[in-house]
């Protein structure tokens, strides 16, 4: 399995395919919710990627202070091979990037309701009230670094 960091102006545009591809089959397709996936912040973001010969196993991107939220963020973390601990591996990698590459104290998080859990055994707690973002239940999460 390999770990690929990438601004957005150092992909390729096979590489920029294959993640809009993963974040379409699992957000829009899979999870059945039409919303726009992409949302203007790419450009701003790092892409966290796990691949092997089958493809994008992991993917996260890293958003820096100030783009959606005051900390740096993580966001768009799926999996599309469940059950084998690469969630809980790339949202890791995030971290560890967000904290020696952007400084980051702090970071946040826009979670689905149902993987507070996932995201709690990681050690971020939740500081918002759920709310409904395209038709599916969210709730904030933040991880205090230091």
């Amino acid at each position: 399995m390999e770990l690929v960091i990438k601004h957005f102006n150092e992909l390729t545009n096979g590489e920029l395919y294959d993640i809009l591809k993963a974040r379409v089959d699992v957000f829009v397709v899979e999870q059945k919710c039409p919303y726009p996936e992409i949302d203007g912040k790419d450009k701003d973001a790092y892409h966290m990627v796990l691949r092997d010969e089958h493809g994008i196993a992991a993917y996260l991107r890293v958003l820096k202070s100030g783009v959606s939220f005051p900390e740096p963020a993580l966001g768009r973390i799926l999996t599309t091979r469940r059950g084998e601990g690469l969630g809980a591996r790339i949202v890791s990698e995030g971290i560890k990037f967000a904290e020696e590459k952007l400084g980051a104290e702090k970071i946040r998080i826009e979670a689905q309701v149902y993987a507070r859990g996932f995201y709690e055994k990681l050690g971020f707690r939740q500081c918002s009230e759920p709310f409904m973002d395209d038709g599916i239940e969210h709730i904030e999460m933040i991880l205090d670094i230091i």
